[in-house]
């Protein structure tokens, strides 16, 4: 519920940016989770919960063990579904003029897609933590090479987004071994190049 309205918040304030600045949204993307995170640093202070938020907001896949990892089942349904109706989140991709015209129930299938998008995060981020810019960096990688085709990129980004992860956990388990390093960690670091790469080419 908590991400579904959050979500619901940053589509209402990014639909206020200028649509000629696609950028903007992944910015203003980092700028609404470094609010929401300083928001949750601050009650978990109160709460005296610091250390274990710290713990999660880096995530890391030491603690996955049967009986946590089962959610992820759930998330994984969700994006066969996100994968069924691929066509017509294409299709609201367009624009709510365009997908009206083309008899798509515009309202519907908004939020349908916001439910299917805030779920899979909720459900990833409860079990793993939070990875940044995975799901920044992945999808606009496959979009310049495949376009906007949701059916068709779809299983490149979920393979794409799953080897960035592997490769930064491999890194992450060797570049202080025996010791680990966080694949969150990891990936801030090379999700930021990646990311930088990506806005200035």
């Amino acid at each position: 519920v908590t991400a579904l309205a959050g979500t619901s918040i940053f589509l209402m304030l990014a639909h206020r940016l200028p649509p000629t600045q696609p950028f903007l949204v992944p910015l203003f993307g980092l700028v609404y989770g470094g609010v929401i995170g300083a928001a949750a640093i601050f009650a978990a202070w109160h709460l005296d919960l610091l250390q274990y938020l710290e713990v999660w907001m880096t995530g890391e896949f030491s603690g996955i063990l049967r009986g946590r990892y089962e959610l992820l089942w759930v998330a994984g349904a969700l994006v066969v579904l996100a994968w069924w109706t691929a066509d017509r989140l294409t299709m609201l991709s367009l624009g709510r003029d365009v997908s009206i015209g083309l008899g798509l129930n515009y309202a519907g299938m908004l939020r349908l897609g916001l439910v299917i998008v805030s779920a899979i995060t909720a459900l990833t981020v409860v079990v793993v933590g939070t990875i940044p810019f995975v799901g920044l960096v992945a999808p606009n990688i496959v979009s310049r090479f495949a376009g906007e085709n949701l059916r068709h990129t779809l299983p490149w980004v979920a393979g794409g987004g799953a080897a960035l992860v592997l490769a930064c956990d491999i890194i992450g388990r060797l570049i202080r071994f025996p010791y680990e390093v966080p694949v969150g960690s990891i990936l801030g670091v090379v999700g930021a190049v990646l990311f930088l790469v990506l806005l200035l080419g």
